[in-house]
């Protein structure tokens, strides 16, 4: 007989809808609380929304980012910002920090021989200290960069808004996508409380956290749709927690070995990844929980109508279940 692994019987019967008014109140906290935090703290944006020169410096000694930032001050850069970046895969002989230099003038790069005067500066604290990538992005590219990813996400968000509702009803896919912006919001306010580096690889991050929380939604959702023909009498609250319950297994199971892979890359992947693969994390543990907790609960709000003529009177949000 061989063995299966089970984290989730085949039969549970869960009441998903037991706390229904703490999980949704939890989910609107959190979004008022990322659209503040992003509001009042802003985003760490990477070289590619700012506009400047990234230089990845390496050193045997321990980097004193005080003493750097003092070298380099008499050198009229603008704004420097020197970052110590951790890794555990590290070494103690190996010391990486992020120089990041704000645009200069129209061109946004810093010359050549600027670059070899900052690594001359700093070679004066730690002689062994060498450049090992350099990166440059103008003001004019990074704006258009922004407001590019800010359309790639709208973008997605609205095909999948027409996607969802021309194969089930105008109702899942208002919930799908209500799911799918809460996803987004906390996951940005997530990276403006932490102060997480924010640029292109994130917004890749975002889209893909966009595709793979609606396919766990669309699970639910063509469950319910099938269970909605079965069940015909029976409460719609009733129906959702049946089909919520039937895909759980696949649901721990999808999310369980996605993380599995994450968190590796987390802890091994290096930190030019981390950020990517932090979202990616995040997302799919924020992305399980909208497609369980808020998709379905915005469809419960609206209601569905479950023949031609009326919509189900059981479909109120805050209706008491109906003993069968």
């Amino acid at each position: 007989m061989a063995f299966r692994l089970k984290l989730v019987p085949d039969h549970t019967s869960f009441d998903f809808f037991r706390h229904q008014v703490l999980t949704l109140g939890f989910s609107v906290v959190m979004v008022i609380i990322s659209l503040v935090a992003t509001a009042v703290m802003g985003l760490n944006f990477g070289i590619d929304f700012r506009g400047g020169t990234t230089i990845r410096a390496e050193s045997a000694q321990t980097i004193d980012v005080g003493a750097w930032r003092s070298e380099l001050q008499p050198l009229g850069l603008g704004d420097v910002v020197i970052t110590e970046v951790f890794d555990p895969s590290f070494g103690e002989d190996r010391n990486v920090a992020e120089v990041r230099i704000q645009a200069q003038n129209d061109e946004g790069s810093v010359a050549p021989d600027t670059i070899s005067e900052i690594e001359t500066a700093l070679q004066k604290i730690s002689p062994d200290v060498r450049f090992t990538a350099t990166e440059s992005v103008g003001p004019k590219v990074s704006g258009e960069l922004i407001m590019t990813a800010v359309w790639s996400v709208l973008a997605a968000t609205g095909a999948i808004l027409v996607y969802i509702w021309l194969r089930f009803e105008w109702q899942f896919s208002v919930g799908a996508v209500a799911a799918l912006i809460h996803d987004i919001i906390i996951t940005v306010g997530i990276f403006a409380v932490a102060q997480i580096k924010f640029d292109l690889t994130i917004i890749a991050a975002l889209l893909t956290i966009l595709g793979y929380s609606i396919n766990d939604t669309v699970v639910v959702f063509d469950r319910l749709r099938e269970n909605l023909v079965k069940y015909k009498t029976m409460p719609l609250r009733d129906v959702m927690n049946i089909s919520v319950n039937e895909t759980l297994s696949r649901t721990v199971m999808t999310s369980g070995t996605t993380l599995i892979a994450l968190i590796t890359l987390l802890v091994l992947g290096g930190d030019v990844i981390r950020g990517f693969v932090f979202a990616m994390t995040w997302g799919v543990v924020i992305g399980t929980y909208s497609s369980v907790f808020v998709a379905k609960n915005i469809v419960l709000m609206l209601g569905i109508t479950r023949n031609k003529e009326k919509a189900d009177p059981s479909s109120k949000f805050f209706s008491e279940k109906v003993e069968k």
